[in-house]
């Protein structure tokens, strides 16, 4: 079934708009929402299994925390809070698990002494690398019979969306 043969919205009900402007616009907006859905679904089922190439006892909410430490480099935990747009009891029970793994150190931040920083040791880095380099290739190979202009396309759409 095509995005466009899907119901206007995902409870199933269709759309009453005012007219047929309306009526496409809803259509479309129920299409993009359905899209987002299935999206979000295949990410959440990635993170699953790019935690345990990671770590075999890793949460997938653990990898997220743990592939933006990679990322960032030394961070706050309030920084991750921010970022994540999650509770600090929550970002608080990853972080444990992470050290528990050895996968995440904690250090005295050198401007701040009161302060902590997350640090993720060598190994963690190379996991992580190593997995991301996985999702690059397979990106990469369901994106190659689109043109470079469709992909740029892609990226700024998104950009615009996020912000």
């Amino acid at each position: 079934m095509t995005a466009a043969e899907r119901p206007a919205h995902l409870d199933g009900t269709p759309a009453s708009p005012a007219s047929d402007t309306d009526a496409v616009s809803e259509a479309a907006i129920a299409a993009v929402e359905d899209e987002f859905g299935r999206l979000f679904h295949r990410i959440r089922a990635n993170w699953k299994r790019y935690a345990a190439r990671v770590h075999p006892d890793l949460q997938p909410m653990g990898y997220k925390v743990l592939s933006m430490i990679v990322a960032r480099g030394p961070v706050k935990a309030g920084e991750l809070v921010d970022e994540l747009h999650t509770d600090k009891s929550v970002l608080s029970r990853q972080v444990r698990q992470l050290e528990s793994l050895g996968l995440v150190e904690s250090h005295v931040d050198d401007r701040d002494a009161r302060a902590r920083l997350l640090v993720a040791t060598p190994t963690a880095v190379e996991s992580v690398r190593a997995v991301r380099a996985e999702n690059q290739a397979e990106l990469r190979a369901r994106l190659a019979a689109w043109r470079p202009d469709e992909v740029a396309t892609l990226a700024e759409l998104l950009s615009r969306l996020a912000d």
